[in-house]
């Protein structure tokens, strides 16, 4: 009985893992995708492009969201579009001196959450939910300010995952006409 016992404790990761790379090979196109360890490796540095990005919201100096983009990019805020790291830093500048909630705040974040990240070589996409949660004074519950959706296009420059097309839109809706994995 014991070495059952023992077998089946060694089985069941064994067991789980096949069922997860089986899971993989079903399903949407982002799933069937050959995975590699070079596709692991872009896919964790567009994660942490678009963790780093969020995590400039609400810190002091957080104004550097050029670095972040290509020189001829785009960012879509529902019908604005600002093309080019002058606009896009433009718009931030302006944020940074409106009258708005997360400016009055004890404590701002953004929560990214859901990413969905497809790597097609030198570009790829990602998609993702954000949460803007405020702290109105210090030892207040958190409150959600807003929820979207932002769907982006990167690509790799000098070695490096820059967004070149970069969309947010409400949480009720679905992707751009235009969007493709």
């Amino acid at each position: 009985m014991k070495r059952i016992a023992r077998n089946r404790s060694v089985l069941r990761p064994a067991m789980a893992f096949a069922a997860f790379g089986l899971m993989l090979g079903v399903g949407t196109p982002a799933l069937t995708q050959t995975v590699t360890a070079a596709s692991l490796v872009d896919r964790a540095e567009v994660e942490d492009l678009l963790t780093r990005y969020y995590n400039n919201f609400g810190k002091a100096g957080g104004g550097q969201f050029g670095a972040f983009y290509t020189d001829d990019a785009e960012m879509v805020l529902g019908k604005m579009s600002y093309k080019g790291i002058a606009a896009i830093e433009g718009a931030y500048k302006g944020l940074a001196n409106a009258d708005i909630p997360q400016h009055k705040s004890f404590a701002f974040n953004i929560l990214m959450t859901n990413p969905l990240i497809v790597i097609h070589g030198s570009t790829a996409t990602a998609r993702l939910l954000f949460t803007e949660v405020v702290v109105d004074k210090q030892g207040d519950t958190p409150r959600l300010l807003t929820q979207g959706k932002e769907f982006d296009n990167l690509v790799k420059v000098k070695g490096q995952w820059r967004i070149s097309r970069r969309q947010i839109l409400g949480a009720e809706q679905g992707p751009p006409a235009d969007w493709k994995e």
